[in-house]
């Protein structure tokens, strides 16, 4: 598996396909569905945070937390298969999508998983695993999650700060395409009880 650190150029990336990947758009947690359309109670949003098998279990089973899947997003390939993530030549994400009620529980506390989940200073790699497609992300939906985001971050980053970590590199963007990741990897770490999760955290709350 390559381990390119740096993303592709426009002309560098894999071309993908026109076919999406079909799933069955059910989750093998709770049995709802993890494929638009949502209920009109539910909004989402999409985080990357390292490998997401692990990303997607710290989310699941939150109350409140009305479904998640695993995709690829922030890239420049259509319809990129798993392998090609992680050849570095697509430009994607492993990120899983979340979807909430904010009547049950609030995007602030979603932040506060994804913040204290893993590590956000550590570039184009989560621990072990190194690669573009590791880096921290929030890709948002609306406005009032990106400014909700940055000022997580900005709360965040004095807190990592004061214990003597480096600069947040999570990027924050406006959510572009999502793909959804073969039906192998949703809810990966519920099918595969020993399965490989490489996530952890800095130990730093987020307040």
């Amino acid at each position: 598996m390559s381990k390119m650190i740096t993303l592709p150029e426009p002309e560098d990336a894999l071309p993908g396909r026109d076919q999406a990947m079909t799933i069955s758009g059910k989750h093998a947690v709770h049995g709802r569905s993890m494929l638009k359309p949502f209920a009109a109670d539910c909004l989402s949003i999409v985080f990357g945070m390292g490998c997401f098998w692990g990303a997607e279990r710290k989310f699941w089973g939150l109350d409140g937390v009305f479904s998640t899947a695993v995709g690829y997003t922030a890239g420049l390939t259509h319809n990129p298969g798993y392998q090609e993530v992680c050849s570095g030549l697509t430009g994607h994400n492993e990120v899983v999508l979340v979807v909430y009620q904010p009547a049950l529980i609030s995007l602030e506390q979603l932040l506060t998983v994804f913040w204290e989940s893993h590590n956000p200073t550590q570039g184009m790699r989560q621990g072990n695993d190194v690669g573009t497609q590791y880096r921290s992300g929030i890709y948002y939906d609306n406005e009032p999650q990106k400014e909700a985001a940055q000022a997580s971050l900005k709360r965040y980053q004095t807190a990592l700060k004061a214990q003597g970590y480096a600069d947040i590199t999570t990027e924050i963007k406006a959510l572009g395409d999502f793909y959804y990741a073969e039906e192998y990897h949703q809810q990966y770490l519920a099918k595969n009880l020993d399965g490989y999760c490489g996530l952890g955290g800095t130990g730093v709350p987020c307040r």
